[in-house]
C-alpha cells in the first residue's frame, strides 16, 4: 500500500500549485467582486493542460489519469475554487463524450475543449427537477433530419460562458430510459441565458438557459436514444470525488492561514496558538481534512484501476463540502474580528464552498446512493 504520489505526480502537483499561486490567486478577490470570469482564464489553464486532462492525446489532450485530475483540482482550489469549474466541466463533458460519442463527434468537439477555445457545460438541471434528474421535461422532438429542443434548464455552471453543452432532454416516455443526451452548439439564436446573482461562486456564471425550439442536427445525438441519463450518471461517479478535493483544497488554504496566524498573533503575552481553545480546533480540522482527502484519492485511484468507485465518490461528496464549510468557518473565527472583514479571504472561501453542499449532488442524494449500495435497494430508502 502506497500513500504517496509518484515522482511525476509530485512534479505535476508542484507545477499546478505554482501556476495557481502566480496566475490565479492575484485575481481571486477581484473576480469575486466583479462577479465574472476573466476572458483569459480558459486559455491560461489550457496552456498548462488543465482543460484537457482526460482527453486522449489524439484529440489534443493529456490522457491523464483520474488521480491527476484530483491533484489539479486540489491545487487550483488552494488559490481559486472557482477556476476548478473549468477543470470539472471539461473533464465531465469529455468523460461523457468519450463514453457515448462517435469518432466524428470526438474529433469535432474535444480538441477545442482541450485547448481552451471552447468552454463546455453539462446542461442537466431544470427548475422543477434538480436532484430528480430522471424526471426532466425539456423536450427534444424530431424535426426534419434532426431535433428541436424546447424548455428551460437552470443552475447551469458556466451557463453564461459555455460555447457547447451536453444537453439532457426527453425523447421518450417518463423515467430515465426516456432521456437522451445531445451535444449542442450554444452559440445560437434559439436560446436565452439569464445569470444568477449568487452568494458565492460569483465568477462561474451560473445561469438558466431557455431553449426556444433550438434545432439540433441528427449527428448531435450522443450514443443511443434513451441512454443519456446513464451516460451522465457514470460521469458523476467520478466528478464528485474531484469536486470534493476542490473543496478540501480551499479548506486547506484556509487552515494554513489560520495556523500561520495562530503562531504570530499574540494575546496576554503569548501566541494565541498556546491556548488549547485555539490550537485544539485547528488540530481537529487538520485531522478530519487528512482523512477526507485520503478517501477522495482512494475513489480516484479505484477509477484508475477500473474498480467500482461509486460508494467512495458519493461518500466524499457529502462529507468534503460539509467539512470544508466547518474548516473555513473555524479558520475565520481564529482570526477574530479581522476574519470578518472582506479584506480577509476566509469569508469569500466560506461563501464559495457552501455552493458545493448543493451542486453536483446534495448530501441527501449522495447518502441515498451509498445507502442503496450498502443495504441493497430493497432495504434502503
Amino acid at each position: 500500500m502506497d500513500f504517496g504520489f509518484s515522482s511525476d505526480q509530485e512534479t505535476f502537483r508542484a507545477s499546478v500549485r505554482e501556476f495557481a499561486r502566480s496566475t490565479l490567486a492575484p485575481h481571486d478577490a477581484e473576480d469575486d467582486v466583479n462577479g465574472a470570469m476573466r476572458p483569459e482564464m480558459p486559455r491560461q489553464m489550457a496552456n498548462i493542460g488543465l482543460t484537457g486532462l482526460r482527453i486522449p492525446d489524439k484529440y489534443g489532450g493529456q490522457g491523464a489519469g483520474a488521480l491527476e485530475v484530483g491533484i489539479a483540482a486540489e491545487e487550483v482550489a488552494r488559490a481559486d475554487l472557482n477556476a476548478c469549474y473549468l477543470i470539472v466541466n471539461s473533464t465531465l463533458v469529455s468523460e461523457i463524450m468519450l463514453g457515448a460519442a462517435d469518432a466524428d463527434q470526438c474529433r469535432r468537439w474535444l480538441p477545442s475543449i482541450a485547448d481552451g477555445s471552447t468552454i463546455p457545460a453539462l446542461v442537466l438541471t431544470e427548475p422543477e427537477h434538480g436532484s430528480d434528474a430522471a424526471s426532466l421535461t425539456v423536450k427534444a422532438e424530431p424535426d426534419a433530419g434532426g431535433w428541436r429542443l424546447t424548455g428551460e434548464k437552470t443552475s447551469i455552471t458556466m451557463g453564461m460562458y459555455a460555447d457547447v453543452g451536453v444537453v439532457l432532454a426527453r425523447t421518450g416516455n417518463a423515467g430515465p430510459s426516456g432521456v437522451s443526451a445531445f451535444i449542442v452548439d450554444l452559440d445560437d439564436g434559439h436560446i436565452t441565458r439569464s445569470v444568477f446573482d449568487d452568494l458565492g461562486n460569483r465568477p462561474i456564471g451560473r445561469a438558466s438557459i431557455y431553449f426556444d425550439g433550438m434545432p439540433v442536427p441528427r449527428d448531435g445525438l450522443l450514443g443511443a436514444e434513451g441512454s443519456g441519463f446513464t451516460s451522465a450518471m457514470r460521469g458523476f461517479d467520478y466528478s464528485r470525488a474531484v469536486m470534493a478535493l476542490a473543496c478540501l483544497g480551499t479548506a486547506a488554504a484556509a487552515l494554513d492561514d489560520a495556523i500561520g496566524y495562530a503562531r504570530i498573533r499574540t494575546a496576554f503575552g503569548a501566541p494565541i496558538g498556546t491556548n488549547e481553545g485555539v490550537a485544539f480546533p485547528l488540530v481537529e480540522c487538520a485531522t478530519r481534512l487528512r482523512a477526507a482527502r485520503l478517501l477522495c484519492y482512494e475513489a480516484l485511484w479505484r477509477k484508475d484501476q477500473g474498480m467500482p468507485h461509486t460508494v467512495e465518490a458519493n461518500m466524499v461528496k457529502w462529507l468534503a463540502p460539509k467539512l470544508a464549510v466547518e474548516i473555513v468557518h473555524q479558520s475565520l473565527l481564529t482570526f477574530g474580528h479581522t476574519g470578518y472583514s472582506s479584506d480577509n479571504p476566509q469569508g469569500r472561501r466560506l461563501r464559495d464552498v457552501i455552493g458545493l453542499e448543493i451542486g453536483d449532488g446534495t448530501a441527501q442524494i449522495t447518502k441515498l446512493v451509498v445507502a442503496r449500495n450498502l443495504l441493497g435497494r430493497a432495504a434502503a430508502p
